[in-house]
């Protein structure tokens, strides 16, 4: 069997472009928010009008999270220096749910990193590869257990700051969903930048196509069918620059090193209920590694997950591989 050096797509390339929508009433929207590009599609009665509402929702939740704009709380906390800041719900419970998801993958997802993120250029858009010292001198300032949160009430130690680029679009999806479902709509496809979010079927009980493509060609490595889940990927693959030594560098850091994950693996793609849960693990999951990956899923058993690794093999779990449909000859490994 052919083995491929094949990549599962995250970010712009889990796009539409496979999908059969097959709805007799529906509007589409394409705009840029997060800092990323998304296209929802829905399908209803009047789906311009719940079109309209979660674009919406997503400027309010932009306002609320965003690290650049000064009238944000993330920003707010980011530059308390030391001093309680009160929050909306709505932040308190993402921090909530991030600093619980850092506690269960033991740190490999810690929404402290940004001052890490930030020395290697990531958040600026000026790489460089910061000194053993300067990392030295970072990392105690990532330790996500020092953060306070109490209700709507958040204290975060001065020099510490908190990005939540590895959960915020997922938490997205998941408000997005709860509110299409409130409003009657029982089909839609989310693309939150990458993050897909599908609620219920197509229109005609169909499964939702999703495209998975192979970056080193203009092909698809194959398809995932799916309804009312959530698929993500993360991979160091496109966010990464090559420093003067002539290495790459993504953008995913091991919190434990301060370095970009480097551990034989391309990209891990999630699919589950939440999107948040399966944003969270994406990240995390790669940061670990094949082996801790695998026995993260095996203990879990709440998700299912696809790894692709540089040697080019591909493991699936049980349940990807029913969603799975492939565009050629690969060499997989199924897990049990």
């Amino acid at each position: 069997m052919k083995k491929i050096r094949a990549l599962l797509i995250s970010a712009l390339f889990l796009v539409s472009a496979l999908i059969l929508s097959g709805c007799s009433s529906e509007a589409r929207e394409s705009f840029f928010a997060m800092n990323t590009f998304m296209n929802f599609t829905v399908c209803g009665e009047t789906p311009e009008a719940a079109l309209e509402k979660t674009r919406e929702t997503v400027t309010e939740l932009e306002g609320l999270w965003s690290v650049t704009d000064s009238g944000s709380d993330i920003y707010r906390i980011n530059h308390s220096a030391g001093q309680p800041v009160t929050i909306d719900e709505r932040t308190a419970a993402l921090i909530s749910f991030a600093l619980d998801m850092a506690e269960k993958t033991e740190g490999t997802l810690n929404p402290a990193i940004y001052p890490v993120l930030k020395a290697w250029g990531f958040t600026t858009g000026e790489n460089r590869i910061p000194s053993p010292e300067e990392l030295s001198a970072l990392l105690p300032l990532t330790d996500y257990e020092q953060v306070q949160l109490s209700g709507c009430m958040v204290t975060l130690p001065e020099g510490m700051m908190l990005d939540f680029g590895a959960v915020a679009k997922g938490y997205t999806g998941d408000i997005l969903t709860e509110q299409l479902k409130a409003d009657g709509v029982s089909s839609a496809l989310l693309d939150i930048g990458g993050n897909i979010q599908a609620v219920g079927t197509r229109p005609d009980g169909e499964c939702w196509r999703i495209g998975l493509r192979d970056p080193f060609s203009d092909g698809i490595l194959g398809t995932l069918q799916i309804s009312d889940l959530a698929v993500v990927t993360s991979g160091n693959y496109e966010r990464y620059f090559i420093g003067e030594d002539g290495n790459n560098y993504g953008h995913i850091i091991d919190p434990e090193s301060g370095y970009p994950a480097d551990n034989g693996l391309m990209s891990v793609t999630i699919i589950g209920k939440s999107g948040a849960y399966c944003d969270a693990l994406s990240t995390a999951l790669f940061v670990m590694g094949y082996d801790r990956a695998v026995r993260y899923w095996s203990e879990a058993r709440d998700f299912e997950m696809i790894i692709v690794c540089a040697d080019g093999s591909v493991a699936l779990t049980e349940g990807a591989e029913k969603l799975f449909i492939s565009e050629g000859e690969y060499e997989i490994t199924v897990l049990k």
